[in-house]
């Protein structure tokens, strides 16, 4: 039976209209408010679709969804990958990297972990570990594309999507009181913060943050190239995945591991532009608004993950995927303070890399810049763009694991 809905799933044009909207409503109001900030743009726009598909104003099912699955996420992957290369990574950043890859680790660590202690309680959970491997080494990109790599209920996505933002939420206050902590105060290395304390806190914050985040200047130019070279790489990555997975066998571990990684088109999207954007830097970092565009089609992602979200499953599944999601954050905190403390990293770098690894680069510049440790907010940045590319292939890699074992 197809439900009645005031706007039926055969208009595309109001749906189009309605995700597109949201996800301009969401950018400006966490931009602009700081309780909105605070819940995450991500929420209020699958919040608002929950809301809408709830009263029966849109349909929870419509081909313009699937649009936004098959079309819109794929290309925001290489857009977001413009900046990634790897050489001008490590060698500007190469000790954040280092910490940061050691947390990715961590990660992937607290992802078995979880994936064993709570498989029989939640549903397609392997699948769910591979998600959130890829977004807590990587980012909401890495989120987004496992879960359309990963075939897996809708409503179970918008669940996770839940328990996933209070988790970040939670942690990121862990991590801005680390610092007053005695315990690491006394235990870690922490020169940024005795620099702050020696010549007081810099009043000149907000200014500075403004300023990093201030407009970018962009072109008719920098728009069609960064339209134009994302279609060229997903067509390319489509086609070579779907032929490197039709001729690999899956007759056995190794195989059938090695099938899942080389025939996935993320993985391909994510290793082609990495490519490009390494050995064409000069071209593909001066590429202005990719980011922002890229980011823009993530946000229509979040709203339409909303949609099909049922009240009932986030009550009941939200608070075991909100454990899970818990044990793969405090593996990685453990980890990585462990790891970083045995070589000698500082506090505020052990900090700053658990923060990109769960958050992005974003939320680490942030936390970089509000801290006032100015050295490390261009290494967040870096590092966090490093996500981007390795977080896929850790995301695919225990996925693929998980399913199998």
């Amino acid at each position: 039976m197809v439900e009645s809905t005031l706007i039926s799933p055969d208009n595309t044009w109001a749906l189009w209209a309605i995700l597109t909207g949201i996800a301009a409503l969401s950018i400006y109001l966490e931009q602009t408010y700081p309780w909105a900030s605070k819940v995450t743009g991500a929420i209020i726009g699958l919040v608002i679709a929950m809301a809408l598909a709830n009263f029966k104003i849109i349909p929870t099912d419509a081909p313009t969804y699937d649009m936004v699955w098959d079309y819109v996420v794929p290309l925001a992957l290489p857009m977001l990958l413009f900046n990634a290369n790897i050489k001008k990574i490590w060698k500007e950043s190469g000790r954040m990297v280092a910490i940061f890859i050691i947390g990715g680790i961590g990660t992937a660590l607290g992802a078995v972990l979880g994936f064993f202690l709570l498989r029989n309680h939640v549903p397609e959970l392997y699948k769910m570990a591979g998600m959130m491997t890829g977004s807590y080494t990587g980012g909401g990109i890495n989120f987004v594309a496992m879960a359309d790599n990963f075939v897996i209920s809708k409503e179970l996505i918008s669940a996770l999507v839940v328990a996933d933002n209070l988790n970040m939420a939670l942690y990121f206050f862990v991590l801005i009181a680390i610092p007053s902590i005695p315990f690491f105060r006394k235990n870690f290395n922490h020169p940024l913060i005795d620099e702050l304390e020696r010549v007081g806190e810099d009043e000149e914050a907000k200014t500075r943050a403004a300023a990093y985040w201030d407009k970018k200047e962009i072109s008719l130019k920098d728009i069609a190239f960064t339209i134009g070279i994302s279609f060229i790489i997903v067509a390319i990555s489509d086609a070579l995945a779907g032929f490197l997975g039709s001729v690999i066998p899956t007759n056995n571990f190794g195989l059938s591991l090695l099938n899942g990684l080389l025939g996935n088109k993320y993985l391909i999207i994510t290793t082609l532009t990495m490519i490009l954007a390494t050995y064409l830097p000069d071209f593909f970092g001066n590429v202005n608004g990719a980011q922002e565009i890229g980011t823009f089609l993530i946000y229509i992602f979040f709203v339409v993950i909303g949609v099909p979200a049922s009240i009932h499953l986030i009550i009941t599944k939200s608070p075991l995927l909100l454990l899970f999601c818990a044990i793969m954050v405090i593996v990685n905190m453990l980890f990585i303070l462990f790891v970083g403390k045995l070589f000698k990293f500082n506090l505020e770098e052990i900090l700053i890399a658990s923060n990109s690894n769960i958050g992005g680069p974003t939320t680490a510049a942030a936390m970089a810049i509000a801290k006032g440790w100015t050295p490390l907010v261009l290494p967040a940045i870096l590092a966090g763009t490093l996500g981007y590319i390795i977080g896929n292939y850790f995301g695919i890699f225990i996925g693929n694991l998980l399913s199998i074992l």
